[in-house]
């Protein structure tokens, strides 16, 4: 049987915490296999992004489709491919993935992300990055002097809701429950505070209006004896779910949120598997590109580290 390809690392993912690891390994000349299943992770599909330093204003995709070029000019090698098993066997990882390809490495970078949750609704896919959107820190400014809703009842919606309200013109917050589900009080005093902002208890959005893109909302109740909302935009900030299958095959220590739970320097309990972004407790509440690419940066630092100190740990049997 052919022996598996062998790698000083091999970076699960990728988004923006794999392809920042995958440049740093790369720039450590430590040889390094970047393996996920979707291009670009969430950064991807997020449309217009204002807040990553170095642009005025850019396409989430078109972001990723610069980092993942800067990773290709140093011959990393990329598989577009679900990694549905790691294990460790001696002193190597054995990665196998859903088209049947296994690979040996060193050490692991965890760098899966996380999985929106979605309200299941028509269109909610197709038109996100086109009136849908997932992050209200990313993409609030770019609704200045329009409309939007959120939807949602913990601190992010809320949060998001109050962000959004300096900049658009009227905000919709539009929650299931009869009650705000334990959002932080002072982003609560900070909603009551946007005379722009109106909240709506007890009701659901059931769909989207538009052709190409979100012209409004409907409810599944009247508002002002209307079930339908004309909005610019719609921000569903209903959580997200950490990819934490591989850590927990690995034995990799996680929390009461089922994020990998990682030191300053990305390592965790288990020696040789590091984790990045937003699959991670490292940059607490706060899921950004810009700190899923630093923890990428850390992760890989310490992958090279852990390549020097045990430079002949995985290798191809004689």
């Amino acid at each position: 049987m052919e022996e598996p390809q062998t790698y000083d690392v091999i970076i699960v993912g990728q988004g923006a915490a794999a392809y920042s690891a995958g440049l740093y390994t790369a720039r450590y000349q430590i040889s390094t296999l970047i393996v996920g299943a979707w291009f670009g992770g969430e950064t991807a599909t997020g449309g217009m992004t204002g807040n990553y330093p170095g642009y005025v204003e850019i396409d989430g995709l078109d972001l990723m489709l610069h980092m993942q070029e800067q990773t290709k000019r140093l011959e990393v090698p990329i598989e577009t491919a679900k990694v549905e098993s790691i294990s460790r066997e001696g002193e190597c990882f054995l990665a196998r993935t859903d088209a049947g390809d296994e690979f040996r490495g060193n050490a692991v970078v965890l760098a899966m992300g996380r999985e929106r949750r979605k309200l299941g609704i028509p269109r909610e896919d197709e038109w996100t990055g086109h009136g849908v959107s997932f992050c209200s820190t990313c993409d609030a400014p770019l609704y200045s002097g329009k409309s939007a809703v959120v939807v949602g009842g913990g601190d992010s919606a809320v949060k998001g809701a109050a962000l959004l309200s300096k900049y658009a013109d009227k905000v919709y917050v539009i929650y299931r429950g009869d009650k705000f589900a334990r959002p932080e009080p002072i982003n609560v005093r900070l909603l009551e505070a946007q005379k722009n902002a109106e909240v709506l208890f007890n009701t659901k959005v059931v769909d989207l209006k538009g052709e190409d893109g979100v012209t409004g909302v409907v409810l599944d109740r009247a508002h002002n004896g209307s079930n339908e909302i004309d909005v610019d935009g719609i921000f569903i900030e209903i959580g997200a779910d950490p990819n934490f299958q591989l850590a927990k095959q690995l034995g990799v220590d996680l929390n009461d949120m089922n994020e990998v739970i990682v030191d300053k320097m990305m390592k965790t309990n288990i020696p040789g598997v590091l984790a990045a972004g937003d699959i991670t407790n490292g940059s607490g509440d706060l899921k950004q590109t810009i700190t899923a690419a630093a923890q990428g940066a850390l992760a890989a630092t310490s992958a090279y580290e852990y390549a020097i100190e045990h430079p002949y740990a995985c290798k191809p049997h004689a």
